[in-house]
């Protein structure tokens, strides 16, 4: 294993101190902003966006859908596992998130007969799949409707289908129209966004955007200094955390290029097979759930591990957290009033804690956050063929 070489990263005051010129030259000028500005942009988000936005959304529940599917590409699709499950349990619908990719290669296996809505989930609005997978459904299940929810007025998803009365679309704030490569307050605005598709879920966000400035104001820099050497991460979540962990193993993937191997897992799926993962001196993060039966699980997993004596190096986030789960050489992200929270604001501060390890390990690897893996990964995916599935007229 090639070992990689580690950078002194300053804490977030000296990062955030730098002139915009000197963050530009190092590559974290749009991440950093756009991390920061989350608490800010959430309210907004709760706030206006929603209530501008809640004609539509009674309506479209009105419309009384027998199947709901969020779909979209990559982290927008992970959007979709973070808040199916809150959708599901409000609406009392059945609520699946499918990639758009699977609606273009075996749309016939994964979409449900009858009357559904699609929700597309989308930063730009712009990849292949997000205009592919709506054109697909539109004709071949025409009596599904359709919401794009994305952060980019002038996108694909935003623009297309306007003369569509199939079509709706919510355009979030253009600060939530990430400039950075990775996707960090686009992610979560188009979570709680889509979270409020049912109104029981719709709440102030005043809330989490304190639990997050509380995050800044005590954790950060210990986050960032658990980050650094380590070239494993694994990331455990259950329900919609699991969809907060997938992310989270991205963003690490994705800003630390590839130097860091990452693998997101349910607690009670982690026993099968993926905790072998942990033979490597590497991170463990573990979101606990606001169940008190879902987090017996977590918390009887998390002992496990300490008897086994695998995953030393720990960041545990949650509410009263018990330092047993943590072990000696671990932090707790421990959030007073977290689990207070509606489900879906939850999965808000989770993914925020992600986003912090992967910043720091990206830093510290020498890598620039605003465009890991140039060269590999683009802002947006390039144009590539669509290929209609066999037996599309």
């Amino acid at each position: 294993m090639t070992v990689q070489p580690q950078h002194v990263v300053p804490e977030l005051a000296t990062l955030r101190a730098a002139p915009d010129a000197r963050q530009r030259e190092l590559g974290y000028v749009d991440t950093l902003r756009e991390i920061l500005q989350q608490p800010a942009t959430w309210r907004v988000t709760a706030g206006s966006q929603a209530a501008a936005h809640r004609d539509l959304i009674e309506r479209l529940i009105a419309f009384r859908p027998e199947h709901i599917v969020i779909t979209g590409s990559g982290s927008s699709v992970y959007v979709g596992d973070a808040v199916a499950p809150v959708l599901q349990a409000e609406l009392g619908v059945p609520v699946r998130a499918i990639p758009a990719g699977d609606l273009l290669t075996h749309r016939a296996g994964v979409l449900a007969e009858g009357r559904g809505l699609l929700v597309s989930i989308a930063r730009s609005g712009n990849s292949p799949e997000s205009v592919g997978a709506v054109d697909a459904v539109l004709a071949h299940a025409p009596s599904w409707h359709h919401l794009a929810i994305t952060c980019n007025a002038q996108g694909a998803l935003a623009t297309r289908y306007t003369d569509d009365a199939r079509v709706d679309a919510i355009v979030l704030d253009d600060r939530t129209n990430d400039r950075s490569l990775v996707m960090t307050s686009s992610f979560t605005n188009l979570l709680l966004a889509a979270s409020e598709i049912a109104p029981g879920a719709a709440a102030p966000a005043d809330g989490v955007a304190a639990l997050a400035e509380r995050i800044v104001d005590i954790y950060v820099d210990a986050l960032g200094a658990i980050a650094g050497g380590r070239d494993t991460a694994v990331y455990l979540g259950s329900a919609g955390a699991f969809g907060a962990a997938r992310e989270a193993a991205l963003k690490m993937l994705e800003m630390s290029g590839g130097d860091t191997v990452t693998l997101a897992e349910s607690f009670l799926g982690f026993r099968h097979g993926p905790m072998a993962w942990l033979n490597r001196d590497g991170l463990l993060v573990a979101f606990l759930s606001g169940d008190a039966a879902t987090r017996a699980y977590e918390s009887d997993l998390l002992r496990e591990l300490n008897a086994k004596q695998l995953g030393a190096t720990r960041v545990v986030v949650g509410q009263d957290i018990d330092p047993e789960l943590v072990g000696p050489s671990g932090l707790a992200v421990d959030l007073p009033g977290l689990y207070a929270l509606p489900p879906a604001q939850q999965l808000l501060v989770h993914t925020f804690v992600g986003q912090w390890l992967a910043f720091f390990r990206c830093l510290q690897l020498g890598h620039k956050p605003d465009t890991p893996s140039e060269g590999v990964l683009t802002r947006v995916v390039g144009e590539f063929t669509l290929h209609a599935p066999e037996g599309d007229a």
